[in-house]
């Protein structure tokens, strides 16, 4: 179940993130929800290989090289899911930073209201 609401959360904000950016393009909601299964999908299993390959640069960058490697994962995302489109690296980059912040803002607030409920 928390699977299926990070999903929905995640493809809520990358939807209203289209309507931001003006070089990220969300045809329909549909494609919203595509894209952040595929983009769970590849943070699951290309990303962590990305990592691994990249960790000298990624070392001697102060890991400053991971937000390229999310650029990276986002641009593979719109190749895979037909309806999303970014125009370019450095778009994916800020979408890909501006998506990270949100959805971490909002799962420690989740995160926050299970802890005081207990």
């Amino acid at each position: 179940m928390n699977f299926i609401m990070r999903i929905i959360v995640t493809s809520i904000i990358a939807f209203g993130l289209s309507y931001i950016l003006r070089g990220v393009h969300i045809d329909s909601f549909w494609a919203a929800i595509i894209f952040a299964i595929v983009l769970a999908i590849l943070n699951a299993i290309v990303k962590p290989i990305l990592i691994l390959l990249t960790l000298p640069i990624t070392l001697f960058t102060f890991g400053l090289f991971l937000f390229v490697i999310n650029a990276a994962i986002i641009l593979l995302t719109a190749e895979f899911v037909k309806g999303f489109r970014v125009d370019g690296f450095w778009w994916a980059l800020l979408f890909s930073l501006l998506l990270s912040i949100i959805t971490s803002v909002l799962y420690k607030e989740n995160r926050r209201d299970r802890e005081q409920s207990y």
